[in-house]
């Protein structure tokens, strides 16, 4: 009997998308948000289609990703997508005492560009008061257009971003807010502002969790890399804690860097 040659990635990896944690991230976290005196907090997910394999321990939500494909077969349920958030938060965070935060099943069930507005007074703070989605095929065209990802590195094992915390109320609320002016710029095209959320979030990790950027473990200078692209571009941030892969905005090619493609709720 002759094999069947497999011609899409997807054949391989499912049909579940991946999803990209822009400005905001942490803020889903109950013990961020508690702190925040002017919530809620935002952050933003973007889901983009799975058009190759996403290395794992880089904050590309791989883990969740894969407990997805495990118990929904390589494809999203067509259900309610709050009910399938849930349902994937609790398979995933059952037994644990570090829980993942919702954004990371969030991003993977919603398309498009996604605002998650986070209150302590809801729900625990464990999933978001309001949801603002914006598929709009222009917007992610741009998005995809202008958002580069330069590979940097997996977590080190050993590694744990949560040694010092600092949850300054000014520092968590400043955040939230660079979340939402994420979005706004993202909705608007703006390159200078989508630069600028970027580089203020990570100026708030640095703030509340040093370690998000700088462990004994961590063998690259993250921060000077960081700086690089920040000082030569609109904006850069890291993907997640301890590296993973950079996201910088540029109207223009960046060395080493791909583009990947936002997926919108009917592509």
């Amino acid at each position: 009997m002759t094999r069947q040659p497999k011609t899409q990635i997807t054949d391989i990896v499912g049909n579940i998308p991946y999803r990209l944690a822009l400005a905001g991230g942490w803020i889903d976290q109950p013990y961020v948000s508690k702190h925040n005196p002017s919530a809620p907090g935002s952050m933003v997910t973007v889901q983009v289609a799975a058009q190759f394999r996403f290395m794992d321990r880089s904050g590309i939500c791989s883990s969740t990703r894969i407990i997805a494909v495990k118990i929904w077969n390589g494809e999203i349920p067509d259900r309610d997508k709050a009910e399938l958030v849930r349902e994937l938060y609790h398979i995933e965070n059952k037994g644990k005492t570090e829980l993942s935060g919702s954004q990371d099943m969030i991003g993977l069930i919603y398309p498009g560009i996604n605002r998650l507005d986070y209150d302590i007074n809801y729900q625990g703070g464990c999933f978001p008061r309001h949801i603002e989605s914006n598929n709009d095929p222009d917007v992610a065209a741009w998005l995809s257009s202008v958002l580069y990802m330069v590979p940097i590195n997996q977590r080190p094992d050993g590694y744990n971003p949560l040694g010092r915390k600092n949850f300054d109320p000014q520092w968590v609320a400043r955040l939230g807010k660079s979340g939402r002016d994420c979005f706004d710029a993202i909705i608007s095209k703006d390159l200078t502002g989508l630069g600028a959320s970027f580089n203020d979030c990570m100026l708030c990790w640095e703030k509340i969790l040093p370690d998000v950027v700088e462990h004994p473990t961590l063998k690259l200078n993250l921060k000077a890399l960081l700086r690089f692209y920040q000082e030569n571009y609109p904006g850069a941030m890291f993907s997640g804690c301890g590296g993973g892969y950079m996201y910088v905005v540029s109207q223009t090619p960046v060395p080493g860097g791909f583009q990947v493609k936002v997926r919108t709720q009917n592509a």
